[in-house]
């Protein structure tokens, strides 16, 4: 079956990095867009970063600089660093899997940025 699973969140002070990672398995990995969005307490859910089948990419404003979207399809693995984190960035980090109209998520993981 499909299984997307995030890894990599935790608690962090403002301006460190953290690098989140989400293995996929169950479907042609190399096939998909990838993307990670993010939920904030109270907010709703938002695209932070994708990464189609052939390498493009995208970024949202607010992360534009900071944050790089990789992957890595030997690993069927999408990764997303973050630098020069900020309390903003505080969120439950979510993996997503697209091609067409067929998408799957990761159950996410959490990123908190404080000191």
């Amino acid at each position: 079956q499909v299984q997307l699973v995030e890894s990599g969140g935790g608690l962090v002070q403002p301006g460190g990095s953290l690098r989140l990672s989400c293995a996929a398995s169950g479907f042609t990995f190399s096939m998909y867009t990838m993307k990670w969005h993010r939920q904030a307490p109270g907010k709703e859910r938002e695209l932070v970063a994708s990464i189609t089948s052939d390498g493009g990419r995208n970024y949202a404003d607010s992360v534009k600089g900071r944050f790089t979207i990789s992957r890595d399809n030997a690993k069927n693995t999408v990764y997303l660093q973050m630098n020069s984190l900020k309390p903003d960035d505080t969120a439950v980090y979510y993996c997503k899997a697209e091609i067409l109209t067929i998408g799957f998520w990761g159950q996410g993981t959490q990123v908190t940025v404080s000191s």
